[in-house]
């Protein structure tokens, strides 16, 4: 079982920290390389880089629930949900289809309740 796990390059969970630029405001995002290469795939899916995914995200956060807490444990989480909602079959894998031409109730439907918050606030 732990080949599985253990086989993974190093090179995968190494650490990098970038610095992206948030509203005119400089930040720094320290990531595993892994979930970089993942959040590069999202935002290309849609024709963006991962700095303007990154800032999208932010903003939709900010608008949705208010607060942004720990950014980059949620830039974790999204790299995370992205590629297991694609192993449930609910994103393709088809790089050519873009995440903003799927409907997210369809993608979300039937979902763990720990995966899932409804959003209340969001109007985008």
């Amino acid at each position: 079982m732990c080949e599985v796990f253990i086989s993974a390059n190093p090179e995968s969970y190494e650490s990098r920290t970038r610095s992206v630029r948030l509203h005119g405001v400089i930040t720094s995002i320290r990531l595993e390389n892994l979930h970089w290469e993942v959040l590069e795939e999202i935002g290309a899916r849609d024709g963006m880089g991962v700095t303007q995914l990154i800032e999208k995200l932010y903003d939709e956060l900010v608008q949705a629930r208010g607060a942004v807490g720990n950014f980059a444990s949620f830039l974790r989480v999204s790299a995370l949900r992205y590629m297991a909602l694609q192993a449930r079959q609910r994103i393709p894998t088809d790089l050519g289809v873009p995440i903003r031409s799927l409907e997210a109730g369809r993608v979300l439907q039937d979902l763990p309740p720990s995966w899932h918050k409804p959003l209340e606030r969001l109007s985008l």
